[in-house]
């Protein structure tokens, strides 16, 4: 088992700094730790300024806009980046050395004294990550933690601030679930919200991508103490339920947005019947620890969602524009459009994950009145909603995010609602989905 004085004086590499915390988590952790730490990263020192600020305090080495082979045939330790592919050859390099290779969410299972409650699926992990911890944090007498892939405070550099008796809720991507598996660990609560197809570029196949993700109640500890919580709306992760529900040492359940009772539909502020599978989930997880019913309800109803799912910019002559930018797959953006009933001008399109397009396609042919298609897959988006029927669809294609929303406004009549849900990750244009939400909020306001 891993401790902290193990970093002490080691050649510790840590290979991408990336722009949402968990290079840097690990980097200021192992500095914590007395480590010798060299952060290399192929991007360069103007796109990880944010990142970069937060180690200007630290005795920190950087190589940015490159990989030396020498760091990682010398290294004693590297912590990898979940963006990397595990085939990485620089990690071939550092093994070849005899470094220990590890991440940052292994790190933190290793060294975490508390229980955590883990949440990944294809859609939704995001806001049920978030609900879970609001509903915890008002209803039970623990002190709770929320971070992960998430976007809150990163915990790995925290960790010895987090007691046994606290509560961890994470948000953990399929990445994050491949470091796991090295080490064959997962959370003590383990949540799945549902599994469409997702990061094929990456897998290969949608079977690897749901292989991937079992492994979140694969290499749960076989124990009176783990639940492992399933979507009953959701075929493959009910056959999981199915499965795992004959292994007698751990407790299981289901969930399905009907759960929800009357009184809790009725107070939850977040619209459509994907939000209410989310807050079916939440509660589940919820029913696992001693909670306080009304201070439940009391937390159902203030919930405000979080930042790019679905959040309101601003009114135009009449038209509302929505940012919902952490839409990158097409479930999601089904999901949103299926959830607003106005008349609906759709900004969508973006890098390409190798995914289908039909069902999106479909829904907009039947949900929207105009689009506007941006990125890589503006081709292949427009392709499957003229497969579907969707004539009576105004398609347009933009360059850019400003020209987009311009585009938009045109298509737009005094009542509807512009929704920017791009079904798609951001990287062909934009550095990540913040960014693109960035773009789409200025061009908005640039309107007004």
């Amino acid at each position: 088992m891993i401790d902290q004085t193990f970093f002490k004086d080691k050649k510790t590499v840590v290979m991408g700094l990336g722009r949402f915390g968990g290079g840097l988590d690990s980097a200021l952790f192992a500095a914590k730790a007395g480590a010798d730490v060299l952060v290399t990263d192929l991007a360069s020192e103007a796109d990880l300024g944010d990142s970069l600020a937060a180690l200007n305090d630290v005795e920190i080495r950087l190589c940015l806009g490159e990989h030396r082979e020498d760091d990682f045939r010398n290294a004693d330790i590297l912590i990898v980046n979940p963006a990397v592919p595990p085939d990485n050859e620089y990690i071939r390099m550092a093994r070849q050395g005899g470094a220990l290779v590890t991440s940052q969410i292994e790190l933190f299972f290793q060294l975490c004294p508390a229980p955590i409650v883990g949440i990944t699926g294809a859609n939704g992990k995001s806001t049920t990550t978030s609900l879970t911890a609001h509903l915890l944090t008002a209803a039970v007498s623990n002190r709770v933690w929320l971070g992960g892939n998430i976007g809150h405070q990163p915990l790995l550099e925290i960790v010895d601030q987090i007691d046994k008796d606290d509560v961890v809720v994470l948000e953990i991507s399929n990445f994050q679930l491949e470091q796991l598996a090295q080490i064959q660990a997962a959370p003590q609560i383990s949540l799945i919200t549902n599994l469409t197809a997702n990061h094929l570029d990456r897998h290969g196949t949608f079977e690897a991508y749901c292989r991937v993700k079992e492994g979140i109640f694969k290499y749960q500890d076989v124990d009176s103490q783990s639940v492992s919580i399933f979507n009953a709306e959701d075929s493959i992760t009910r056959a999981w339920y199915q499965k795992y529900l004959n292994d007698h040492s751990r407790r299981c359940l289901a969930f399905s947005a009907d759960d929800v009772p009357v009184e809790y539909a009725e107070r939850f502020p977040l619209p459509g019947r994907a939000n209410r599978s989310n807050l079916a989930a939440a509660l589940a997880i919820v029913s696992c620890f001693d909670a306080d019913p009304a201070k439940v309800a009391e937390a159902v109803g203030i919930f405000k969602g979080l930042d790019q799912r679905c959040q309101f910019v601003a009114e135009t002559n009449g038209v509302r524009w929505y940012d919902d930018s952490k839409a990158t797959t097409p479930v999601s953006t089904m999901a949103a459009l299926n959830g607003i009933d106005e008349p609906k001008i759709l900004i969508a399109g973006g890098y390409d994950k190798q995914i289908s397009f039909a069902e999106l396609g479909q829904c907009i042919a039947e949900r929207a009145k105009g689009c506007v298609l941006i990125g890589q897959t503006a081709e292949k988006i427009t392709h499957t909603i003229e497969q579907s029927g969707g004539a009576g669809v105004k398609i347009k294609h933009a360059d850019s995010m400003e020209q987009a929303v311009l585009m938009a406004d045109e298509l737009a009549d005094s009542g509807d609602v512009v929704l920017m849900s791009p079904a798609c990750a951001s990287y062909d244009m934009f550095k990540n989905y913040v960014q693109r939400s960035q773009a789409f909020v200025a061009a908005v306001n640039a309107l007004q």
